[in-house]
């Protein structure tokens, strides 16, 4: 579930060991928590002493869930009900009404390690018959006696360089696999996670090549990560990110930075930093709004019930109507709205003309369904250099580049010069509006006439 922690609705217990056949349940989780807590501590104890367990408690159960550490190994719920593995639940027990009180009050606060996100793992024990490192239940009550506060009570198990979120979000339950394969030429968020949790794994195994940049975008470096990871453990090794391959990294994420123990390496902010939207609707702008009208417009040149609409940059009306038109024949709520399923939808649409039309519409090449940067190689390398030095005949601030089928510092100085001529965001790549904007003005070339430099006003977005 890596990303902005926050609090599930519901949470699915196991009652019985992870590898038991014992039924799951779905528990709204404040209601989950009294019972582990009127499972575990005594009502009588001094109220301090109940929220630093209750704070303890809250905790570990975020950081299961967060972790998805059980989901991640291929089962089917969020937590068990064994006191082996996690926190004491019995079903249909009795609460305490002092401890439900309380619970409704906290129930949306966690703790955290100084610089981390994640819900810490606040393990514990009952401190007389059983003793471990973190927190001992029984030995809360004579620090709260002593008039220590809950936080106080906690960082003398666990440090001083904890604190507690209070308040955060309550959302519904769900899994952090997208629902679709991350495969090459894809972008996005997800694909920006894997990356960022790849280069961890790295470290403790050399032998998966290090991804850089991480950038959201699924290129050449990241399938070949993704397939040296399949071969390490014992999966398929074809470079998509499916379902097995998604949670395997999940889990050995959580393991390489212990996640779910005492010294927790941590999850930094910056590590599940969102830098792309997730979603595209009517006004919005910028190269990202582009990239969508450009799949849209060679869709529509295949199927007509997809109207034709120009690419601005601008999320109009022609755009929405014309997402509308697009999820009708697929089969999605026809909201006009862009979110994951309907753009994985449409790219693969797109890949699929792509593969059918040999990538060649109106006389040019078709954006090849993978975004073209510094080392990239191949015949679509070669297309792009070609353009660019057909282009720099005519637009002197254009280097003329040697067409040699490998993206190196020339080819990336004339896109950037290209770039900066037509009022594109200057980043160096070739993305679907970049290279839409390369081949159109090759074609007008082609066909006697100049297209007009600076017609687009350049963003400052992700991609170009």
């Amino acid at each position: 579930m890596i990303g902005d922690p926050f609090i599930p609705q519901t949470i699915v217990v196991h009652l019985g060991t992870p590898a038991s056949s014992a039924p799951n349940i779905t528990v709204p989780f404040p209601e989950y928590i009294k019972n582990v807590a009127s499972s575990e501590i005594y009502p009588t104890w001094p109220e301090n002493a109940l929220r630093a367990n209750i704070y303890a408690q809250i905790s570990y159960a975020l950081n299961r869930y967060y972790t998805e550490w059980y989901r991640s190994q291929g089962y089917d719920f969020d937590i068990t009900n064994s006191t082996a593995f996690d926190q004491a639940f019995v079903q249909g027990r009795n609460i305490y009404e002092n401890i439900g009180k309380i619970v409704d009050e906290i129930f949306t606060s966690y703790v955290v390690r100084n610089g981390a996100i994640e819900p810490y793992f606040t393990q514990y024990c009952n401190g007389t018959t059983v003793t471990c490192d973190g927190l001992s239940q029984w030995g809360t009550v004579p620090l709260a006696e002593q008039g220590l506060t809950p936080l106080e009570i906690l960082r003398s198990f666990y440090g001083e360089d904890i604190n507690i979120v209070e308040n955060a979000p309550v959302r519904g339950p769900g899994q952090s696999y997208p629902g679709q394969p991350l495969r090459l030429g894809e972008a996005g968020n997800e694909v920006r996670l894997k990356q960022v949790q790849l280069n961890r794994i790295s470290r403790n195994y050399p032998a998966i090549p290090k991804i850089t940049p991480v950038d959201g975008i699924f290129g050449q470096e990241t399938e070949a990560a993704v397939r040296e990871f399949q071969r390490i453990f014992n999966l398929t090794p074809d470079g998509i990110i499916g379902p097995a391959t998604w949670y395997r990294i999940t889990y050995l994420y959580n393991s390489v930075k212990r996640l779910s123990e005492l010294d927790s390496e941590g999850i930094a902010l910056e590590e599940i930093s969102q830098e792309f939207p997730r979603t595209l609707s009517f006004g919005d702008t910028g190269d990202n709004v582009r990239n969508l009208q450009y799949f849209l417009a060679v869709v529509g040149e295949f199927y007509e019930e997809v109207p034709q609409i120009d690419i601005t940059g601008v999320f109009d009306e022609p755009t929405r109507q014309a997402v509308i038109a697009f999820q009708q024949i697929y089969g999605l709520t026809p909201d006009g709205i862009v979110g994951i399923q309907t753009w994985q939808d449409l790219y693969r649409a797109y890949r699929g003309i792509l593969n059918t039309t040999g990538g060649l519409e109106g006389g040019v090449a078709l954006y090849p369904g993978v975004i073209l940067r510094q080392g990239t190689q191949g015949e679509a390398v070669e297309i792009l250099q070609e353009y660019l030095s057909y282009l720099s005949e005519s637009y002197p601030e254009i280097p003329t580049v040697p067409v040699t089928g490998v993206f190196g510092n020339q080819t990336q100085a004339a896109v950037e010069a290209f770039q900066s001529l037509f009022g594109l965001t200057v980043n160096g790549q070739v993305g679907p509006a970049t290279w839409d904007s390369i081949a159109d003005a090759y074609a007008d070339l082609q066909n006697g006439h100049n297209k007009q430099a600076e017609q687009y006003s350049g963003t400052d977005h992700q991609e170009g």
